[in-house]
């Protein structure tokens, strides 16, 4: 997976980062479970889309680059 993706060469998070992790995670289903169906999937969107622009790199693009590995979108977000 990492040979064909942004994250070639990539070691590991240090326990801060993880740590911070599990806390936005937590946060996140805090705020899903307390917001209505239709402002947590937005809000799910707005984050994709904000990660997609600012760093070239989200969820949605892990998953494909994990089932199908397209070398244009490598190409891309090795640019950034």
């Amino acid at each position: 997976y990492r040979a064909v993706t942004m994250s070639y060469g990539y070691s590991g998070d240090s326990i801060l980062n993880s740590m911070a992790d599990i806390g936005w995670m937590v946060l996140g289903f805090v705020l899903a479970s307390r917001l209505p169906a239709r402002a947590a999937v937005a809000l799910a969107l707005a984050f994709e889309l904000f990660t997609l622009a600012m760093i070239r790199d989200n969820l949605t693009l892990n998953v494909v680059m994990l089932v199908w590995p397209v070398d244009a979108i490598r190409q891309w977000q090795a640019m950034g």
